[in-house]
C-alpha cells in the first residue's frame, strides 16, 4: 500500500500536471491576441478581429480552468505540505502574494474589458486591456517561476530554528537558475501556443473552411513557431549548462552516469537500471555529452556515486529525451511547414493535405513537451522539496493515506472529465468556426475613417466565429 507521503507526492503531482497545460497555452496565446487587435486597429481589415474573436474564446476557456486548477493547487500546501510553509513559508508567502496582487488582480480586472467591451469601450481601451492582460499572465509566470527557480537553486536567505528568513529579496527572486527557467518556460509557452493555433487552423482548412481567416493564424502561427523553437533549443543549453553547475546530481540522472568519468558519451537511448547502477541497451555518441556541457571532449561530468542523495534515474532520463526529441520535431515540421506555405502563396497553390493533418495531430504537442520538461525540473530535484534545504519526507503530512487516497480519487476524476470535455469543446468550436458569405475570401480592406469606425464596421459585417 502507499504511504501519506507517496499518495501526497501524486496528488499533487496530478494536480500540477493538469494545471499547467493551461497557463501554458494562455500565457504566449494573450499576446498572439494582442498581435491580432493590433492589426485590425491598423489595417481596419475585418479578417484580423475575425481571428480575434475566435481565439479570444479559446482563451477564455483555458484561463478559466488554469484559475480553477491553480487555486485547488496552491490548498495543498496547507493540507498536504504543511512543513513546506512552516519552513519557507517567510519566502514562498510573500511570492505567492505578489503573484496575487499584481498579476491576478491585473487580469481579473482587464480581462472582462477584454471579453465583452469590444463593443462598448473605444477601440484603444480594449487594446488596452487585451495588451494588459497579456503583461497580467506574464507577471504571473515571473511570479510563479521565481518561487519555482528559488526552490532549486535558493539563495539570499538565512536559517534560524529550521526556519528560512529572507536576507535579499533581490537575490531571491533573481536566484542562479531563474533567469533560464523564465526564458525558457516563456518560450516553451510560446511553442504550444502556436503549435495549438496552427492545428486548429488547419483543422478547419481540413473541414472546408476555406475563408481567409484560418490560413492567416495558420500563417502566423507556423512563423511564431520557427522562430521560437531554434532559440528553445539554445536557451535549453544554457539552462542544461546552469543546471551541471548548480545541481549536478540532476545532470548526472539526465544523461545516465553513473560514474564519474571524463569524455562521457551522450545516450541517445538506454534502460538505467538502478540496483545494478548500470545502464542497459546503450546507444550512444562518444565524448558528446562531455562537449556538450563543458565544451570539452575529455571535460568530467560527475557521476551519481559522487552525490549521497540523487534523484531516481528513469523517470529524468526518459522525460528529457522525451522533451529534446519533441522539441527538434517542433523545429523541422515548423520550418518545413512554413516554407511549404510561402511557395504555396506564391503559386497559388494549397497547402498539403498531408502537412495539414501533421499539424492537427500536433495541436497539443506542446503540452507532452511541457509536461515531460516539468517533470525532469521537479522529479531530478528529489529527494529534496527545496534543494538541498527542505527534504519532501519533512515537508509532508502525517493524516491517515487514506484521507488523501480519497482526495486523490476525487481529483483525478474531476480532472480526467474536465479534460476531456476541454478538448471535445476545442474542437467543436473549431468545426463552429464560419465566417459569413458577404466577406470573401479576396475581399478589400476597410476603409479607415476613425478606429471607432472601423471597429463598427467590423462588428456589423461579421459573427462571432
Amino acid at each position: 500500500m502507499l504511504d501519506t507521503e507517496m499518495l501526497s507526492r501524486i496528488q499533487f503531482a496530478a494536480n500540477i500536471s493538469f494545471h499547467i497545460l493551461f497557463p501554458t497555452i494562455t500565457i504566449a496565446m494573450c499576446w498572439f491576441l494582442v498581435f491580432f487587435k493590433v492589426r485590425f486597429d491598423q489595417t481596419g481589415d475585418a479578417v484580423w478581429m475575425r481571428a480575434y474573436r475566435f481565439w479570444v474564446k479559446i482563451f477564455a476557456l483555458t484561463f478559466a480552468l488554469g484559475v480553477v486548477s491553480g487555486i485547488t493547487m496552491s490548498f495543498q500546501f496547507g493540507t498536504n505540505w504543511p512543513g513546506f510553509m512552516e519552513k519557507v513559508g517567510n519566502i514562498a508567502g510573500p511570492l505567492l502574494g505578489y503573484e496575487v496582487l499584481t498579476a491576478f488582480f491585473l487580469e481579473a480586472t482587464f480581462l472582462g474589458i477584454m471579453l465583452f467591451g469590444i463593443k462598448r469601450v473605444p477601440p484603444k481601451i480594449h487594446t488596452l486591456s487585451t495588451v494588459i492582460v497579456a503583461i497580467g499572465t506574464t507577471l504571473s509566470a515571473f511570479w510563479i517561476l521565481a518561487l519555482n527557480s528559488w526552490m532549486q537553486t535558493p539563495t539570499g536567505f538565512e536559517m534560524r530554528d529550521g526556519v528560512a528568513y529572507p536576507l535579499d529579496w533581490f537575490e531571491i527572486i533573481f536566484n542562479p537558475s531563474f533567469p533560464h527557467r523564465f526564458t525558457h518556460m516563456m518560450l516553451a509557452s510560446g511553442l504550444t501556443a502556436s503549435f495549438l493555433i496552427a492545428g486548429l487552423s488547419a483543422y478547419r482548412i481540413l473541414r472546408g473552411d476555406d475563408k481567409r481567416a484560418p490560413k492567416l493564424t495558420l500563417k502566423v502561427a507556423l512563423t511564431a513557431a520557427a522562430i521560437l523553437a531554434p532559440i528553445q533549443a539554445f536557451v535549453g543549453d544554457s539552462h542544461g549548462l546552469n543546471t551541471l553547475k548548480y545541481q549536478p546530481a540532476k545532470i548526472a540522472a539526465i544523461e545516465g552516469i553513473w560514474h564519474t568519468e571524463k569524455g562521457a558519451p551522450l545516450l541517445l537511448f538506454a534502460i538505467p537500471d538502478e540496483e545494478q547502477r548500470t545502464n542497459h541497451f546503450e546507444v550512444k555518441v562518444p565524448y558528446m555529452a562531455s562537449l556538450i556541457l563543458t565544451h570539452s571532449l575529455d571535460g568530467e561530468l560527475k557521476g551519481m556515486d559522487e552525490f549521497e542523495n540523487h534523484p531516481p534515474v528513469a523517470p529524468v532520463f526518459f522525460a528529457f529525451r522525451i522533451m529534446v526529441s519533441i522539441g527538434l520535431l517542433m523545429i523541422a515540421v515548423a520550418w518545413y511547414a512554413r516554407y511549404k506555405l510561402h511557395r504555396q502563396d506564391k503559386q497559388q497553390q494549397a497547402m498539403p493535405i498531408w502537412i495539414l493533418k501533421t499539424l492537427v495531430a500536433m495541436s497539443f504537442i506542446g503540452w507532452i513537451a511541457t509536461l515531460a520538461g516539468w517533470y525532469v525540473t521537479e522529479i531530478g530535484r528529489q529527494p529534496y522539496l527545496v534543494y538541498g534545504l527542505v527534504t519532501v519526507k519533512e515537508a509532508a503530512t502525517t493524516i491517515a493515506p487514506s484521507n488523501v487516497a480519497i482526495s486523490l480519487t476525487l481529483y483525478l476524476t474531476v480532472y480526467s472529465i474536465l479534460l476531456v470535455a476541454y478538448l471535445h469543446t476545442v474542437f467543436v468550436m473549431a468545426r463552429r468556426a464560419v465566417e459569413i458569405e458577404e466577406i470573401q475570401d479576396d475581399e478589400h480592406r476597410l476603409p479607415i475613417k476613425t478606429q471607432a469606425h472601423a471597429t463598427q464596421s467590423a462588428t456589423q459585417e461579421v459573427n462571432h466565429v
